[in-house]
């Protein structure tokens, strides 16, 4: 089943399942999270059937508890990044956080922040938790995903503080870090795919285009770590709840690699095939307040 959250022509939020190509059958106010957490059935019920065009897809949890990210989870990406391959078997997830404001929704607006010129593109796969699990065992960890969805991990690769400070190891990691905290940095959509429709997330493209031109032409089949892999790491670092988002990395061909970066009036399209094309468009800092 392809969920939505969307805003109705009324300008309230509600959520629902796609029927088709073009229509959307209403089943409750809100976003997806009390589908998502098992207190709301998805196949319930309809009320209003809209027609897609009429709708603003959101995202499909609007706050999610946590947005869980991890980095360097695709072999060919670390090599374009300069780094060596590695041992699957001798390296554990590396996970960051980024924070609920930087979650969007399909065609919304990414607007480069006055703190970076090189805002990047990472097209990933998104895990969505359904249920609630800590300690859990990797054999068992599918069973606590809810569905799946495109997403889009947008990282600015430099930060320009406005004023000389000391550059160290230290600096250069933080810069990284923050440099995945802007508002908008985590568009996921159109849909979220419920699990049933997903047998195999290790089977999935994960593509994406700039301004028409494929960038980035990978496979989740190439993860480092796999989505049942992430999630149990995951919850013994944390308790995962439902609603909270994995971004399980992103595949070779990032901006970074030719020193390419998003500008104003670009338009990225993350494509994960069966989950949907996430389309995210590109303004430059604004000075309006």
């Amino acid at each position: 089943m392809r969920l939505c959250t969307f805003t109705r022509p009324d300008g309230t939020t509600g959520h629902g399942r796609l029927v088709g190509a073009d229509r959307v059958e209403d089943i409750g106010d809100g976003d997806l999270l009390a589908v998502v957490s098992g207190t709301q059935d998805s196949s319930g019920p309809a009320g209003t059937t809209w027609a897609l065009a009429d709708l603003t897809i959101l995202a499909p949890v609007l706050a999610p508890p946590k947005v869980l990210c991890v980095a360097t989870n695709y072999q060919e990406h670390i090599v374009e990044g300069g780094g060596d391959r590695v041992d699957p078997t001798r390296v554990s997830p590396k996970f960051f956080i980024k924070p609920a404001t930087s979650v969007i929704g399909d065609g919304a607006s990414y607007e480069i922040p006055e703190i970076s010129a090189a805002a990047d593109w990472e097209a990933e796969l998104c895990v969505v938790i359904g249920k609630e699990g800590r300690g859990i065992a990797e054999q068992d960890a599918l069973d606590h995903v809810f569905g799946y969805a495109a997403s889009n991990d947008i990282s600015l690769r430099t930060l320009a503080v406005g004023y000389d400070r000391d550059v160290n190891a230290w600096a250069g990691f933080f810069d990284w870090l923050e440099g995945k905290w802007s508002d908008g940095a985590a568009p996921v959509g159109p849909w979220l795919v419920t699990a049933d429709e997903v047998p195999d997330p290790q089977v999935l493209p994960v593509r994406l285009s700039l301004n028409g031109e494929l960038k980035q032409n990978g496979s989740t089949a190439d993860m480092i770590h796999g989505c049942a892999q992430l999630v149990a790491f995951a919850s013994r670092l944390c308790t995962l709840q439902p609603g909270d988002l994995i971004l399980t990395g992103t595949p070779a061909g990032v901006g970074a690699s030719t020193g390419t970066y998003l500008t104003d009036g670009d338009v990225m399209v993350a494509d994960l095939g069966p989950l949907g094309q996430l389309t995210t468009h590109v303004r430059g800092h604004s000075t309006t307040e």
